[in-house]
């Protein structure tokens, strides 16, 4: 790179606020930098959630390839409560040395952008490290329903001058909130019915308590191949390996409506650059690697490598998105 194009770069970068910022130096680390006997020690990933579910599990595997790779112990702890702010400010009062890492979640950007009262501040508190892994959501109706496509679906919803009911897996979450954001960019009214996770969801509109839902699809799979759920649409920017069959609801007339939950590394701000770089580097790896690659789909979950301030950029972007949705949809998250 030469020297006029650095300071091009920097000066792009210093016009950019928030996260985008924290990962700027990081990012102009040279590929080749390495962090001089890092990991010399156990290194903690926490968790946001308990333990079992997909946030769990991911950063369990790679957990177990990092400590391989090391022959250091990457260990997770489990910090569930108050929708992930309890495992964020466990990170924000940590030692920016590397040992401890937040394997976050959707929320972390959620929460910002709803205004919810928290003991951090994301834009100062913590360095984006990346890579991430997201998490695709699915708009998916009872095979019985005449409703074939996402066209359909916008005509059935617009008729229900009551609102058309979607099954979610929570309040404030990914999927509550991209089906939000269906119902803005389609102009319908949306009753969003919150439950705990996403097998609940859909035992619910298995019963036809529910019109749809817009979540995850892992649990849904049996149902769909047994011919019991249809699947209308993915709200990804492209199709999915996780379900390649659907379609996105871009190539059904609807290129605004894109959200998934998704989970990503970041560290305590001031970390140190080549630290950041490496993790970076590495953990890219392991994700782009057969095995997690497979076990990943196997819970949903699409693994994308990318530098840290790719990451840094995503995290500003959900911020910026979601707190839109929330207003225009008059919602109060707690």
């Amino acid at each position: 790179m030469t020297t006029a194009n650095k300071i091009s770069r920097r000066a792009m970068l210093e016009r950019v606020p928030g996260l985008l910022l924290l990962a700027a130096a990081p990012a102009l680390v040279p590929l080749a930098a390495r962090a001089q006997g890092y990991p010399g020690r156990t290194v903690r990933l926490i968790s946001p959630y308990g333990p079992g579910g997909s946030n769990d599990t991911s950063v369990r595997l790679l957990a177990e390839a990092l400590s391989r790779k090391y022959r250091q112990q990457f260990v997770v702890e489990n910090k569930p409560g108050a929708g992930t702010r309890v495992a964020n400010e466990t990170l924000a009062r940590a030692a920016p040395d590397g040992y401890t890492l937040l394997w976050a979640a959707a929320p972390f950007a959620i929460n910002t952008a709803a205004g919810l009262p928290q003991q951090y501040d994301i834009h100062k508190d913590f360095v984006a490290v990346g890579p991430r892994v997201i998490g695709p959501v699915f708009l998916i109706v009872k095979a019985d329903s005449p409703v074939r496509s996402v066209a359909d679906f916008v005509r059935m919803a617009r008729a229900k001058a009551e609102g058309v009911t979607f099954a979610s897996p929570g309040a404030g979450s990914g999927p509550h909130l991209t089906a939000e954001l269906f119902a803005v960019q389609a102009k319908f009214k949306a009753l969003n019915v919150h439950y705990r996770g996403d097998a609940t969801a859909y035992t619910e509109l298995l019963a036809g308590r529910v019109d749809a839902t817009l979540t995850a699809i892992t649990s849904a799979l049996p149902f769909i191949k047994a011919g019991q759920l249809r699947v209308l649409a993915v709200a990804s920017e492209q199709r999915t390996p996780v379900h390649p069959d659907a379609p996105t609801f871009a190539e059904q007339g609807y290129a605004g409506v894109t959200g998934y939950g998704w989970f990503g590394l970041i560290a305590p701000a001031g970390t140190p650059a080549a630290i950041v770089r490496q993790l970076n580097h590495d953990a890219s790896a392991v994700l782009a690697g057969a095995d997690v690659r497979n076990k990943l789909a196997a819970l949903g979950l699409q693994p994308e490598p990318g530098d840290s301030l790719a990451f840094a950029q995503f995290i500003d972007t959900e911020v910026r998105k979601w707190g839109a949705v929330i207003k225009t949809s008059g919602l109060v998250l707690e």
